[in-house]
């Protein structure tokens, strides 16, 4: 009866059907892990924003590298802005998906030591060569809050780090990197400016990271979930129909009548 089950094409198809389950499995595991993460994230996210300002000393030194569970934590920097060392950072976007630079500018502590301070977003030159038109940062001393972040790497980031660009013009927020032109000791990672907010509204300080978005991944997750499910049933569906389409093949060719049908009416002489 289920003889055409061994058939070559059949044998293919159950193959197949046997190689999807497990992998739509694995898929749908793959996106609840996503989501899982997207969740812990927001979590760390919110709980760091939240945290009481410390001084960005007690978190960080000269070489040290951010873990990830001092990402976005609130810190206090205050020094002197060191403007003769200020730099842009190129290709980046603001808030509303301009494309622009970040103004980075090192803030130097009272042991001598500096800090990288992102102040913010402004509209590139007219032309890559040139450097923009930076607002000016406070004089004096000056008490800086943020964001603490890690350095930025091309494998971290994804940002390719070119060589040759013009002056004061960078790819990437590195400590080690500007430590070379600062020549002093810079704090590892760098504070990204939530205060003092800037005169008129620039560099446009970067909005805070969205916490409360959890993604689809989870709608994903089950919807392979539910494809791994529905190939057997698909399976089962395609025997059945093959069964009764072989059968009904095999009445016709015999002349008899399918098994559950009624025999056509004769009419009369």
């Amino acid at each position: 009866m289920y003889r055409f089950l061994l058939s070559r094409q059949w044998v293919i198809l159950t193959l197949i059907a046997l190689v999807l389950i497990p992998v739509m499995i694995q898929l749908g595991f793959w996106q609840f892990h996503r989501h899982e993460h997207r969740v812990a994230q927001n979590k760390l996210i919110e709980d760091n924003l939240k945290a009481r300002p410390v001084p960005v000393t007690e978190l960080t030194s000269p070489g040290h590298t951010v873990p990830r569970s001092d990402y976005w934590r609130a810190v206090t920097a205050t020094g002197t802005f060191d403007t003769a060392h200020e730099v842009v950072v190129r290709r980046r976007t603001s808030a509303d998906e301009r494309i622009g630079v970040l103004v980075l500018t090192p803030l130097v502590l009272d042991d001598g030591r500096a800090v990288l301070v992102n102040r913010g977003w402004i509209p590139a030159a007219a032309d890559q060569m040139s450097f923009p038109d930076v607002p000016p940062a406070p004089r004096g001393e000056v008490t800086v809050t943020g964001r603490l972040k890690a350095d930025e790497t091309t494998g971290s980031s994804g940002i390719k780090d070119l060589s040759g660009l013009p002056p004061r013009q960078v790819m990437l927020i590195n400590s080690e990197q500007q430590a070379e032109s600062l020549d002093r000791e810079v704090l590892g990672g760098y504070l990204e400016q939530t205060a003092p907010r800037p005169a008129g509204d620039t560099p446009e300080l970067i909005p805070e990271p969205d916490h409360d978005s959890i993604g689809p991944h989870m709608a994903y997750a089950v919807q392979w979930w539910l494809f791994a499910a529905g190939v057997p049933v698909g399976w089962l569906v395609l025997v059945r129909r093959e069964k009764r389409d072989r059968a009904e093949a095999a009445a016709a060719t015999s002349g008899d009548t399918p098994a559950g049908s009624e025999p056509a009416a004769h009419a009369s002489a």
